[in-house]
């Protein structure tokens, strides 16, 4: 699987160790945020980057992250096809991926550290939606998908 990966200046250390990890993992990584920890990367410019990478298909999944993870996390939501949740623990994260379907994780780097991004990151990438489900909630879920991108479809040009 291929994982584009953001980050702006507050939380690029962050993002060097969430890197690593999913590397040894053997996650193919498209780095599209700030590549030098002297560079000052603007959190909707590299928000904007990561979610044109996930909507084009260029990569099936992302990892973006700010001080907060939330206003990436706004951003990235702006782009159709493109589900982003912030997280700040690794429960979520692995639910976001296996229960909404979410093909971004946000994070913020003034909340999660280093070995819990790491975490996060793994968990998120391995989880498979709805796996595991018993048929009627597999459907629900489906259904709330459906929903979503129907909103979508009504909302968003």
């Amino acid at each position: 699987m291929r994982v584009a990966i953001a980050c702006e200046a507050s939380s690029f250390l962050l993002k060097e160790a969430v890197k690593k990890r999913i590397e040894a993992l053997g996650y193919e990584v498209l780095d599209v945020g700030q590549q030098r920890e002297d560079e000052n990367a603007l959190y909707f410019e590299v928000a904007q980057k990561l979610a044109e990478a996930v909507q084009s298909g260029q990569c099936q999944k992302g990892i973006v992250l700010c001080g907060t993870g939330a206003g990436v996390s706004m951003i990235v939501n702006k782009y159709r096809g493109v589900y982003c949740v912030a997280c700040e623990s690794v429960f979520t994260a692995e639910k976001i991926s296996h229960i909404n379907n979410a093909n971004v994780l946000a994070m913020g780097s003034r909340v999660v550290s280093w070995d819990m991004g790491g975490e996060m990151a793994e968990q998120f990438l391995a989880g498979k939606w709805c796996e595991g489900f018993a048929e009627q909630r597999r459907l629900n879920n489906q259904k709330g998908y459906e929903v979503l991108q129907g909103i979508e479809a009504r909302h968003f040009k």
